[in-house]
């Protein structure tokens, strides 16, 4: 049975060529976005619908509600333990996703320590004093690496990137595995790459289209379920802009181009994170049938 990864850069069609992948190899789809787990996020996070899976079952989409949080160690767990279930059922497996520390956690063993009650506090109280940007510039001094893959809306990641820092005395990144030390040693990644004014152009339209499909509607019905209370939830791409839309602080035309701005610079961490990656093997062809052959063609 084989395990084949695909990640890259947000609206490179990651989603779509996962499916295809899926039905040429008899395979299964496991999600590796962080913000796919939670229901009713749907338009925001590009949410494949039913009938986009073409009868691919899909996995790990769908099993949390806003107000619960997400952590890696919790994704590590129930990704492999969903992998190994699929493989042994004589399926393959495609993962598909851009949350590049979720992937990572997959494949590698992670060496974070425990959460210190006492140094997490005093970091989130200096966090609400100072800001998320303050606070990122902080990260990005002391790893960064780091930086480029936490965005600086995600406070409570900067916030544990910091935290493990202080108590390891290293740089978080410093306590992600070698890649020699990979759980699946045969597993293939895919990476879908695009040039940079391709990959602005497909922000821009995805980011219309999910406007014109009732992005903001989505957002205030989760808002009524506890969006804005939540911890990883609103932190997605373009969910806090419309909040601050919905509520008054600023123009509905703001918080779109507000979240095509994130959008890309979102894009450009993801790249240089997956870029680090030795094993990944790029595919810069455009098309999904171009794209479709190529990966086909490569794996072992």
């Amino acid at each position: 049975m084989k395990l084949i990864v695909i990640c890259g850069a947000t609206a490179t069609g990651k989603s779509d060529l996962a499916v295809e992948v899926a039905k040429a190899i008899d395979a299964q789809v496991v999600n590796a976005d962080s913000m796919q787990l939670y229901k009713g996020m749907d338009i925001g996070t590009a949410k494949l619908s039913l009938s986009e899976r073409k009868g691919i079952e899909h996995h790990l989409i769908d099993i949390l509600d806003v107000k619960d949080d997400a952590n890696v160690a919790w994704y590590q767990s129930i990704a492999r333990s969903k992998i190994d279930q699929i493989i042994s059922s004589g399926k393959s497996v495609v993962v598909v996703g851009g949350t590049g520390l979720y992937i990572k956690a997959i494949l590698d063993d992670l060496n974070f320590p425990e959460t210190n009650p006492g140094v997490r506090e005093k970091i989130t109280q200096e966090a609400e004093k100072l800001g998320n940007e303050i606070m990122h510039e902080r990260l990005a001094k002391l790893d960064p690496a780091a930086a480029l893959a936490i965005p600086k809306e995600n406070i409570r990641r900067i916030i544990r990137a910091l935290e493990v820092i202080e108590l390891t005395g290293k740089p978080f990144t410093a306590n992600l595995p070698r890649e020699e030390s990979s759980k699946y040693p045969n597993a293939q990644q895919f990476g879908l790459a695009l040039d940079r004014e391709n990959l602005d152009s497909k922000i821009d339209l995805r980011v219309e289209s999910m406007w014109a499909k009732g992005f903001a509607r989505e957002v205030s019905l989760l808002m009524t379920q506890g969006l804005e209370q939540a911890g990883t939830a609103k932190k997605a791409l373009g969910y806090s802009q419309i909040m601050n839309y919905l509520n008054g602080e600023c123009s509905e035309e703001f918080a779109k181009e507000e979240t095509k701005r994130i959008t890309k610079a979102y894009a450009r961490r993801q790249q240089t994170w997956f870029a680090r990656d030795s094993r990944i093997s790029w595919i810069e062809e455009p098309s999904t049938p171009a794209r479709l052959e190529k990966l086909l063609a490569s794996i072992n």
